[in-house]
């Protein structure tokens, strides 16, 4: 989360996938992802339900940083935090944030993160592919598991296979060479022969690897994450034991919810899905109930920067959740039983068993 006060308009970037502020006369208060914040959250800095947005604000202000974010963590029920460790900004650490939440933390490794900081103390190839082989060894040590965000850096059209070593060599040569003529741009690892060797070293390690899907800033080409472009990955990865954890997917998440079904090492995260499409976030899961196997999908909220994130995320998970249920078991179609153990699986045991994890835990990124 964020460390310090943020005014009106850097709260409301965290309200959007935008990279731009808000059109003129317009505010991304007015969105499935505001109205859902205005919802939920003001009554626990005690305000009413759907108040507005400065007065919200104001309130927050009135409070201070540190009791908004106990009062909204506490309220979110996240009792285990998967950190994505590789975000820029002045953010508190993960062991910070779960302190807040009077949770625990586990640390989720970003790839290009890792390659990029490498690369800034590589004198050559050879010393930055020696040295990133030494941090995700090490990093397997202690981490949940990988991410990777290629769908950002060059899209999830990637070839499949692992690269040969020579290729990898001569990439890494070209991106330090580029990386040295300066410029922000030239930092980032975007060479689709990088990317799949960082891919493949991580799945090597057995940890679960997380994989950016559908939406997100504009930075990435929507039409190029649709998760179904990794089918021949997923086979040709399969073997290693790594299982994979398909992020958000909107609007192609009925493509993740097809992979879960028929790939065993293949799982299927709400993410996003549901924190930005509010109301509808009951719709949007039942489509990913329509085909992924109960045991295959996974929650979180891929939350950061605001502590009401967090809180939207899950109250909005159990709300689509608890509906859907709810429903089913009226029409006859499901058991009350089966219905709770279900919600428990989705909500907490399915992350618990892919990411090894001894307590039961909800789940974020």
């Amino acid at each position: 989360m964020a460390r310090h006060e943020l005014d009106p308009a850097a709260f409301e970037a965290f309200l959007t996938e935008s990279d731009a502020p808000a059109a003129l006369g317009t505010t991304f208060f007015d969105s499935q992802l505001g109205f859902a914040l205005r919802r939920w959250c003001p009554p626990l800095l005690d305000l009413e339900p759907h108040c507005p947005p400065a007065r919200y604000l104001a309130r927050r202000r009135e409070l201070g940083v540190r009791e908004v974010n106990r009062r909204l963590l506490s309220a979110a029920g996240i009792t285990d935090f998967l950190v994505d460790t590789g975000l820029p900004g002045d953010l508190t650490t993960p062991d910070e944030l779960a302190a807040a939440a009077g949770g625990t933390a586990h640390e989720i490794v970003r790839l290009e993160h890792l390659a990029e900081r490498t690369a800034d103390t590589s004198r050559s190839a050879d010393d930055f592919l020696a040295g990133l082989a030494d941090g995700i060894r090490e990093a397997a040590r202690t981490a949940a598991g990988f991410k990777s965000v290629a769908a950002y850096r060059y899209g999830l059209h990637f070839e499949p296979d692992a690269p040969a070593p020579a290729a990898v060599h001569t990439a890494a040569e070209r991106w330090l060479a580029h990386r040295a003529e300066g410029g922000a741009p030239a930092a980032r690892v975007t060479d689709p022969v990088l990317l799949r060797h960082l891919l493949w070293s991580a799945a090597r390690t057995g940890l679960p690897l997380q994989l950016h899907t559908g939406f997100g800033d504009p930075d990435l080409r929507l039409d190029r994450c649709d998760p179904l472009a990794l089918t021949d990955f997923i086979r040709a990865v399969r073997p290693t034991g790594c299982s994979l954890i398909l992020l958000h997917g909107y609007p192609y998440h009925r493509g993740a919810a097809y992979l879960a079904a028929v790939f065993p090492h293949v799982y299927a995260d709400v993410g996003l899905s549901l924190t930005h499409t509010g109301a509808r976030a009951g719709a949007v899961l039942a489509e990913m109930l329509e085909l992924a196997p109960f045991g295959k999908v996974l929650f979180s909220t891929d939350a950061y920067g605001l502590p009401e994130l967090y809180m939207v995320g899950a109250r909005l998970f159990r709300e689509a959740l608890t509906g859907l249920l709810d429903q089913w078991v009226r029409e006859g179609a499901w058991s009350s039983g089966d219905a709770g153990r279900v919600a428990a699986l989705l909500g907490a045991d399915n992350a618990r068993r892919v990411y090894g994890l001894g307590s039961t835990i909800t789940r974020d990124h």
